[in-house]
């Protein structure tokens, strides 16, 4: 593998990346690329195999600092492509194998892709094709979610629909300031914030406690 490939891989922090699992991280970027032709998993205008390492791949891998190790289920929300589920699921082999990530898509053709890249990579997933919002009682421990709703909406949704989890993580762009503090006015939020790693104006959201204000 080229030194340049491995060298963007050391950027994430605390993950020791073997050589195997950038292997495995760089065959998905090859069956995105070529699923993306026939549906839309990705931004057309991101094509290149370093966009898409850079973009989608280290982007989502950078918040595995973030994930609850100590529960055996984590849960991706809206995940469409696989991000961040399919990053986490890969590194995960090499950290904790018998830990599960539950892919929440309501699309066919993207679940099928999922199911696909799964088998191909021997990655404890489980595909869920229903609608997030329509799931009940869900018990898990890290809750993640990558340009799926809007944040209040995805706080609704985490406080109404699951019964129990470790924390929640969000990808917040560079409006996110604005809406992180928007939402603080409507919601109680533990949270830690962490610069991104792909984008200077973006940040990752680890929030561990959400309560709703009494209006």
């Amino acid at each position: 593998m080229d030194n340049q490939i491995l060298d963007s891989y050391s950027k994430i922090s605390n993950l020791n990346v073997s050589r195997e699992t950038c292997n495995e991280l760089e065959s998905l970027i090859s069956m995105i690329q070529e699923k993306n032709k026939k549906i839309n998993l990705i931004s057309r205008e991101i094509y290149e195999k370093e966009q898409i390492r850079q973009r989608h791949i280290i982007d989502s891998a950078q918040i595995i600092d973030f994930v609850d190790l100590n529960c055996n289920t984590t849960s991706d929300l809206g995940t469409g492509g696989g991000m961040p589920g399919l990053i986490i699921a890969i590194v995960m082999k090499k950290i904790k194998n018998d830990m599960k990530i539950n892919l929440y898509e309501k699309s066919y053709h993207k679940c099928a892709f999922l199911k696909e890249v799964s088998k191909k990579l021997n990655l404890n997933t489980d595909v869920i094709q229903k609608d997030i919002f329509a799931v009940k009682n869900i018990e898990t421990g890290t809750i993640m979610t990558r340009a799926f709703k809007p944040m209040p909406v995805i706080l609704d949704l985490v406080n109404e629909n699951f019964k129990t989890y470790k924390n929640l993580i969000m990808f917040m762009g560079s409006t996110g300031k604005k809406i992180l503090n928007e939402t603080l006015k409507e919601w109680d939020l533990d949270y830690d914030e962490k610069k991104s790693l792909t984008n200077e104006d973006s940040f990752i959201l680890n929030i561990k406690k959400i309560k709703k204000k009494v209006s």
